[in-house]
C-alpha cells in the first residue's frame, strides 16, 4: 500500500502506469476541488497541464505531456479516488500542508504491529474487509 503527499504527480504516476490506483491507501493532497465539478475540474487541469498558472506559487505543470485527449482519463482517476475515500484535502479544514520533495510513501504493517497495537488491528481489520468487497 501507498500513501501519497502529491495529488498531481500521484495521478500523473497512476495514469502512466507507474502505480496501481488499487495500492493507493490515500493521498494527501494539497488542493480544495471537487473532481466531480466541471468547474473545479477546469482549473485544475488547466494549472496542471500547463494552463496560465504555468510556474505560479499554486501550481506546477505536471500533467503537461498528458494529451488533451486523455482528459477524461486523467479527471476519472481523480474521481475514483474522491470516491473510494483514498483523496484527502487538508485545505478543506485550514490546513495548508508544503509541498513534498517525497510524494509516495510505502506503508508496511508488520504482524507485530498489528496483534501489537489494538487500533492498528482493528485499521487492518477495517481494511481488509474493505479490500474485500472491491
Amino acid at each position: 500500500m501507498r500513501v501519497g503527499t502529491s495529488l498531481s504527480r500521484c495521478v500523473r504516476d497512476i495514469y502512466r502506469g507507474e502505480v496501481d490506483i488499487d495500492d493507493v491507501m490515500v493521498i494527501i493532497a494539497r488542493t480544495d476541488f471537487d473532481p466531480e465539478n466541471d468547474k473545479h475540474w477546469v482549473s485544475i487541469w488547466r494549472g496542471y497541464a500547463g494552463g496560465s498558472n504555468v510556474g505560479s506559487l499554486y501550481s506546477q505543470p505536471e500533467w503537461a505531456d498528458i494529451p488533451a485527449e486523455d482528459e477524461p482519463t486523467v479527471r476519472d482517476i481523480c474521481i475514483r479516488l474522491k470516491r473510494w475515500g483514498k483523496l484527502h484535502q487538508p485545505r478543506q479544514f485550514g490546513t495548508h500542508p508544503p509541498r513534498m520533495i517525497h510524494y509516495w510513501y510505502d506503508v508496511i504493517l508488520t504482524e507485530n504491529v498489528v496483534q501489537s497495537n489494538p487500533a492498528a488491528k482493528k485499521a487492518w481489520d477495517n481494511y481488509k474487509i474493505i479490500a474485500g468487497l472491491s
